[in-house]
């Protein structure tokens, strides 16, 4: 029959210790476990114009739908009938940043836009979340250059 030692719970002690001071020391200490979870956007928004550069055209207003907060876009209009994107939105508790190009054609007085959009970075609650096959749309009126947009797809935070 096989003999089993007994272990002092004074020893377990210091081994844990040890344990807990080596993951300090490298950093795993201070980690903070993160479980990753999907957010189906559905969102809207009205902005108004803030100032204009050339083709570049900077909005802001409200967000509505999932992620509620201000936004703020920058649409660059192309020649060949294109428009670039940079949109960043200011939930509470962090901040949400994407890059999307989109075509676009003249309906009437308005620029209609279909494309799609990717999350490069958030902060704080959103810290991890990334998404890159957004759905981009919106419309921009040539008079006064007013933007709506939709943005809707999956996000993972």
């Amino acid at each position: 029959m096989q003999r089993i030692s007994r272990v002092s719970s004074a020893t377990i002690v210091a081994v844990l210790a040890c344990i807990a001071g080596v993951m300090q020391m490298y950093g795993a200490g201070s980690a903070s476990a993160f479980v990753s979870r999907s957010l189906a956007l559905k969102e809207e928004a009205k902005l108004h114009l803030t100032s204009k550069t050339g083709f570049t055209l900077n909005e802001q207003g409200v967000v509505v739908g999932t992620v509620k907060g201000t936004i703020y876009i920058h649409l660059r209009l192309t020649s060949n009938s294109s428009v670039v994107s940079e949109v960043n939105i200011y939930p509470p508790g962090g901040s949400l940043s994407g890059l999307g190009s989109a075509s676009y054609h003249v309906d009437g007085g308005f620029a209609v836009f279909v494309g799609g959009l990717a999350v490069t970075r958030g902060t704080g609650s959103y810290a991890h979340a990334h998404g890159s096959d957004l759905r981009f749309t919106g419309t921009i009126q040539r008079r006064g250059d007013a933007v709506a947009v939709q943005l809707s797809g999956l996000l993972t935070v």
